[in-house]
């Protein structure tokens, strides 16, 4: 009986784990990027600059990429995998969009999904679905990131409105978005407020000189005696579970994400060692190349196969526990960075080079690593569910 035939690409056959609806969800993002995004990343990358956001946010609000595993308010609804699939193919082209994607889905739009007033899930979900109002999530300040709970963003009581100072940094979005969500100690704790970024006293200068995500928009939110009607407050959301319960929505895109950067860096080393010759061959004859790019293969879909075994757990009615999302999110950033790494040895000093997508996903991924939990995070999160010992402290 013969073997059945083997694709390269797709050497476990996982894409017969796929349906139809994924499937399509897949290739039209996919379709989309190739159009009007991959001709472009590469200089805006270089530039600093994400110059098409404003256009690109409408375009992603009519593919129903925003909020896509959310319900109603205009969002897609769609299953956790086939969010994760867009979010590889986001990736695969860069970093920028996947972040883009997730903070607006995953941080803002599902902080008042989950924990707003229906009165501000009706003024904000509707347009940031479309992508005409674009959202950011002010949780992570200049002195305290893996330590959410010491934040020193103030809100305080005056009459019936609440006043907020302080300031937050690294904020994706933050100086083109219409919202912010911006978490801030209370004497009640840390509470949630969804911050009009037109409100006196709001401002989000942009942070530049970036060697990661440069083509995505970082900003500060500076919060000066920001008044806000009672109303602002997201009031199902109590204490540091509430942001931390978001920021487990996005790793959840991270770790499909980042198989997107680590496909896109192996099938470019793929290819150039079967077209660059040395000593009279190409570089994929021999057996240093090859063992490189096996192993690549081996992290990339065991990463793959992570994920989808974490969408089956995120669709099904249990749910997934956040050190399942921390297990991915560690594993498959950690892997993908060193895909790339590799990637670049193959290619040479053209590795460092833009005409190729390897050193730009390797340095995407250096802020990857550290954003939504640090891998000493994540270590320390699923040492505590192994152990049953918090070393944290």
């Amino acid at each position: 009986m013969p073997f059945p035939a083997l694709d390269p690409a797709d050497p476990l056959g996982l894409e017969s784990l796929l349906t139809d609806t994924d499937r399509t969800v897949r290739d039209t993002v996919r379709q989309y990027l190739d159009d009007k995004v991959q001709p472009h990343i590469a200089d805006w990358f270089e530039r600093g600059e994400l110059p098409t956001l404003a256009e690109l946010a409408r375009d992603f609000g009519e593919l129903g990429l925003l909020g896509m595993h959310l319900d109603g308010y205009g969002c897609s609804g769609m299953s956790a995998l086939a969010y994760g699939l867009a979010c590889r193919e986001l990736e695969a082209c860069d970093s920028g969009l996947r972040s883009f994607v997730s903070v607006q889905g995953s941080l803002a739009m599902f902080a008042i999904h989950r924990f707003g007033s229906e009165e501000q899930k009706q003024e904000w979900l509707p347009r940031m679905a479309a992508g005409t109002a674009i959202g950011c999530f002010g949780l992570t300040e200049p002195d305290h990131g893996s330590d959410p709970s010491s934040m020193r963003t103030r809100a305080r009581r005056e009459g019936g409105d609440w006043i907020l100072d302080g300031r937050k940094t690294w904020i994706t979005n933050g100086s083109v978005a219409a919202v912010a969500v911006v978490w801030a100690r209370t004497d009640d704790g840390i509470r949630g407020f969804v911050v009009p970024t037109d409100t006196p006293g709001f401002s989000a200068p942009l942070i530049k000189h970036k060697m990661s995500l440069r083509a995505s928009v970082t900003s500060e939110l500076v919060l000066d005696s920001v008044r806000l009607p009672a109303a602002a407050m997201l009031p199902e959301a109590r204490g540091v579970s509430a942001p931390l319960t978001c920021l487990n929505e996005a790793r959840y895109g991270i770790v499909w994400g980042v198989t997107g950067a680590a496909r896109s860096a192996w099938r470019a080393a793929a290819d150039y060692a079967a077209q660059r010759e040395q000593f009279g061959k190409p570089l994929a004859g021999f057996q240093l190349t090859q063992q490189k790019l096996v192993d690549m293969a081996l992290e990339l879909h065991k990463s793959t196969m992570t994920a989808l075994r974490l969408a089956d757990l995120k669709d099904s009615a249990e749910g997934v526990h956040p050190a399942q999302i921390s297990f991915g999110k560690l594993n498959n950033v950690r892997e993908a960075l060193e895909i790339c790494r590799t990637a670049r040895t193959i290619l040479g000093a053209n590795g460092i080079s833009l005409e190729y997508p390897v050193i730009r996903h390797m340095n995407n991924l250096e802020s990857v690593l550290t954003y939504e939990g640090t891998t000493e995070m994540h270590t320390l999160a699923l040492g505590q569910e192994l152990t049953g010992i918090a070393a944290f402290r």
